[in-house]
């Protein structure tokens, strides 16, 4: 996947962009990113945090309140939808049922008025990109989901837009499809090497499409960074808790020094293994993620720091591995994920078993936000 420096001359620029629909709903509240070109960039969270409103700026359909958006050195203020070099791939896909996949594709071609042979060229350029040309005479309800999403993906890049915008590209397909297709998709628009936004709420998605990801809550953006830093070292216990499975620990700053803190939480005391900004006796938050944690019925070497015993309240399989809800004598529940590396293991763990659950001082992220 590629990896652009943001560093670079910003492709994209959305400078302060506000969005206030009235009334006190600010949809998108003051926003600046800055997006490489060649980059796949994720906007990525739940419904109602503004990320559609911020496409739909980008593609011209809403009007920013205040604030720029520049693309390739071009303001886009007053730029109508169709006056953008943007397109624009909906998650109903759009096609048109009356059309076949090859008219589908050269519809925004021939309204542009483009030659007759130039337009062949691009819909036999665009069909062999997608793997589509023997279903070039088919209509759209001919075809399967990822089929569809292929035929809007290459009318959308038929007219070499600067910018390529994708609203939820794979959620109208099932499971196992979407993650099918989601590399398929990847390779596609790279080999192009067009410029991409999308929007999406699942963070599976955003994580193996894009090369960066801007985590959204509420109309602002909390973190930009690539899906493994985004993963690894959250910046707030929003984002800890959206990406992945986590184990928020709310806890104390008891010991603070340049080389280690120790927290004390409710059922553990956490000995990290490096210094934080901060001050002793702050509140802050422990994030521990499930896989980072062991789990076993002997006691580990030290029981005073990281490490907690519990009960096994729940347990769920899934295959190459197993989660374990741990009962923690607060009440607390911590769940630790286990990879199924041996068919036969020698320890078997089960309900209501009790067990010790324990960690390395590098497995956890403290959050002071």
């Amino acid at each position: 996947m590629m990896s652009p420096s943001a560093a670079s001359t910003p492709y994209l620029q959305i400078d302060q962009v506000l969005k206030d629909f009235g009334g006190g709903a600010v949809a998108v509240n003051r926003v600046s990113l800055d997006i490489a070109q060649g980059e796949i960039f994720a906007l990525l969270g739940s419904s109602g945090c503004g990320k559609t409103t911020l496409l739909r700026m980008l593609a011209g359909f809403e009007t920013p309140t205040s604030g720029r958006i520049v693309l390739n050195g071009q303001d886009l203020a007053g730029l109508a939808p169709y006056e953008r070099p943007i397109n624009m791939m909906f998650q109903s896909y759009a096609l048109f049922p009356h059309l076949s996949v090859w008219d589908n594709i050269a519809f925004g071609l021939r309204r542009d008025g483009c030659p007759k042979a130039e337009i062949e060229a691009r819909v036999e350029a665009m069909l062999k990109l997608v793997q589509l040309g023997k279903y070039a005479k088919r209509k759209p309800h001919q075809l399967s989901g990822g089929q569809q999403q292929r035929v809007a993906l290459a009318r959308s890049l038929a007219k070499k837009p600067q910018l390529l915008l994708l609203d939820e590209p794979l959620g109208a397909l099932d499971k196992k499809l979407r993650e099918e297709t989601q590399i398929e998709l990847v390779n596609i628009i790279e080999e192009v090497g067009v410029t991409c936004v999308m929007v999406t709420h699942d963070q599976e998605e955003a994580m193996t499409m894009a090369s960066r990801i801007g985590v959204m809550s509420e109309g602002r953006i909390l973190q930009v960074g690539p899906p493994g830093e985004i993963y690894e070292t959250p910046a707030t216990r929003f984002v800890a808790d959206f990406i992945g499975n986590v184990n928020l620990m709310e806890g104390t700053l008891d010991v603070d020094e340049a080389d280690h803190v120790e927290i004390q939480c409710a059922d553990c005391r956490h000995y990290v293994g490096h210094g934080i900004t901060g001050t002793k006796g702050m509140e802050l938050a422990v994030a521990l993620r499930p896989e980072k944690i062991q789990l076993g019925r002997t006691p580990p070497v030290r029981t005073d720091v990281n490490a907690v015993r519990g009960r096994i309240r729940d347990m769920s399989y899934f295959g190459s591995y197993t989660v374990y809800h741990l009962a923690l004598p607060s009440g607390a529940v911590l769940k630790v994920s286990q990879a199924n590396t041996a068919r036969h293991p020698d320890e078997v763990l089960s309900w209501d078993d009790e067990a010790w659950a324990h960690w390395t001082d590098s497995a956890q992220v403290v959050l002071t936000q």
